[in-house]
C-alpha cells in the first residue's frame, strides 16, 4: 500500500509539473511554493496514511533522497555558469569577488549569528546549537533557481559579457557552499562525539575544513578534464563522431555519478567534486552547443527530483513535521531569513567592494538582493539528516520542525518577491520590458523549464 502511495504522490507532482509554468507565467508565485501548500493540503485528507514521513524512522532514506537532489543541482548549476574561472589569472579570480566574500565571510558569520541564537535564546546544547547554524547556513542549489543563471550560453552568445552580478552571485554561491557547509557540519559531529574542542581541534582543521575541501577539488578538475576530453576530443572521423557531435548527452549523468564517487571514495567532498568538475567540463569547447543539451538532461532530472521532494516536504509538515516547534524555532527562522542572512550578506559585500559596471561589481541595490536571496531548501534536510547519523542528540524532533519551518518560511517568502524584485533590478540594468518578462534567470523555478 505504501509503494502505491508514494506512486500517487510522485504522479500528482508530474501533472503538477506540467502544468504550473503556463498557470503561473504572470503571478509572483513560485511552483516550490505552490508544490508545498498542495503537500499540505494532501496531507490534511487520509491520502498520505502509510506514507514514511516521520524523519526519525525514515533517516536513511531522507539522507540519500536530499543528497541526490542536490548532487543534480549542483551538476545544473556547474553547467549553467558561462563566467570562466582561470586559476592562473588575477582578473578571472577578481571577477569571481561577490562568490569569494559570500562564502568566506557571509556563511561563517551566518553559521556563528544561528549558533549563538540557538544556545541563548534557544537553550541549545553547544553541538546541537552550531549544528543548527551549519545546516541553515548554505544557499540551496535547488530551491534557489528562481533568481539564479537561466543556463549555458552557446555558439555566438557565450561571448556575450555576463553583466548579471546578482544571478551569478547567487549561483555560484549556491553550488560551492553546499560542499563548504560540510566543516561546520563535522565540527558539531566532532563536539557532540569527542567533547572539548582541544581534542580534535588540529584535526578539524586539517582534515575537514582544509584536507577534504583540497582533495574535492582536485577531483573535480580531474573528472572534468578527463570527460572533457572523453565529449570533445574523441576520434572525428566521418565515420566515429566523437561525444559531443553525437550529441549523447547523457554524460553529464556520468559526470555526476563518477564525480561524486570518486571525489567521496578519494576522502573529499563530494559536492565540491561535482561543482567542480561540471564547472571543468563547462570550460571545454564553451561555445558548443553540447553544454546546453547536457544542462537540459539535468535540468529536467532535477525537476523531477525537486517536485516530489517539495510535495513530500508538505505533506510532512500537516503530518507532524511542526508537531514540536515553538517560539524558539520560529524566532531562529524568521531572524536567519529577515535579519541574519541579509546582514552578513552585505557585511560580505559592500567593504572594498569593485564599481558597478566591472565584472564582480555591484550597485548597492544588487549587493542587498544577493544578500537576502539566500534561499533555504533541500541541502538544509541533507545535513540535518546526515549529522543525526552520526549522533541521536543532533537529530532531535525540534531540530526537524524549526529547519522544516525556516525552509517554508524561505520558499513562501522568497518565492513572492524573487519575480519583482529581479524585474526590477534587471530594468535598471537598462533592459527592455520584454527581456525581462523573459528574464535573466528562470522564471519560476527548475519545474518551469
Amino acid at each position: 500500500m505504501t509503494a502505491d502511495l508514494v506512486y500517487v504522490v510522485a504522479g500528482g507532482a508530474l501533472l503538477l509539473a506540467v502544468v504550473l509554468p503556463q498557470l503561473l507565467r504572470h503571478w509572483a508565485v513560485s511552483a516550490p511554493m505552490v508544490l508545498v501548500a498542495v503537500g499540505m493540503l494532501i496531507g490534511l485528507t487520509p491520502l498520505p496514511d502509510g506514507l514514511p514521513l516521520d524523519p526519525q524512522e525514515n533517516r536513511a532514506t531522507i539522507v540519500h533522497v536530499a543528497e541526490l537532489t542536490v548532487l543534480i543541482a549542483l551538476m545544473g548549476v556547474g553547467l549553467a555558469i558561462d563566467r570562466p574561472l582561470s586559476l592562473v589569472r588575477r582578473s578571472s579570480w577578481r571577477s569571481w569577488s561577490p562568490t569569494w566574500r559570500l562564502l568566506v565571510v557571509a556563511m561563517p558569520l551566518t553559521v556563528g549569528a544561528v549558533a549563538l541564537l540557538g544556545w541563548w535564546v534557544a537553550g541549545l546544547a553547544p553541538a546541537v546549537a552550531l549544528l543548527l547554524g551549519a545546516v541553515l547556513s548554505p544557499t540551496d542549489p535547488v530551491l534557489a533557481s528562481d533568481v539564479q543563471v537561466a543556463g549555458p550560453r552557446t555558439g555566438e552568445e557565450h561571448e556575450v559579457e555576463d553583466d548579471d552580478e546578482v544571478r551569478f552571485g547567487l549561483t555560484s554561491e549556491a553550488g560551492l557552499n553546499d560542499g563548504l557547509a560540510f566543516p561546520f557540519v563535522y565540527a558539531a559531529i566532532l563536539l557532540a562525539t569527542e567533547g572539548a574542542v582541544s581534542g580534535w581541534a588540529l584535526e578539524w582543521v586539517g582534515l575537514y575544513l582544509v584536507g577534504k575541501v583540497v582533495v574535492g577539488v582536485l577531483v573535480g578538475l580531474a573528472m572534468g578534464w578527463l570527460l572533457a576530453k572523453v565529449a570533445f576530443r574523441g576520434r572525428r572521423s566521418n565515420d566515429v563522431p566523437s561525444v559531443a557531435e553525437r550529441g549523447e548527452s547523457l554524460l553529464a549523468l556520468a559526470a555526476l555519478v563518477s564525480a561524486y564517487g570518486v571525489g567521496e571514495v578519494a576522502g573529499g567532498y563530494g559536492f565540491l567534486s561535482v561543482f567542480v568538475c561540471a564547472m571543468t567540463l563547462r570550460s571545454a569547447e564553451r561555445g558548443h552547443e553540447y553544454h546546453k543539451a547536457m544542462h537540459e538532461v539535468v535540468e529536467r532530472l532535477e525537476r523531477l527530483f525537486t517536485l516530489f521532494v517539495l510535495l513530500v516536504l508538505g505533506i510532512a509538515l500537516t503530518r507532524g513535521l511542526l508537531a514540536t516547534l515553538d517560539w524558539r524555532g520560529v524566532l531562529v527562522g524568521v531572524a536567519l531569513v529577515l535579519v541574519v542572512r541579509p546582514l552578513a550578506g552585505y557585511v560580505a559585500l559592500a567593504p572594498w567592494a569593485r564599481a558597478a559596471g566591472e565584472p564582480g561589481g555591484m550597485t548597492g541595490p544588487e549587493r542587498w538582493a544577493v544578500s537576502f536571496f539566500g534561499v533555504r531548501g533541500v541541502g538544509s534536510v541533507f545535513y540535518l539528516a546526515y549529522a543525526a547519523g552520526e549522533s541521536s542528540e543532533l537529530g532531535s524532533d525540534w531540530l526537524w520542525s524549526t529547519v522544516g519551518f525556516t525552509i517554508v518560511l524561505s520558499v513562501m517568502l522568497h518565492g513572492v518577491l524573487a519575480t519583482p524584485v529581479m524585474k526590477r533590478l534587471d530594468l535598471a540594468r537598462g533592459g527592455s520590458e520584454d527581456e525581462v518578462g523573459g528574464g535573466g534567470g528562470r522564471s519560476v523555478s527548475p519545474l518551469a523549464s
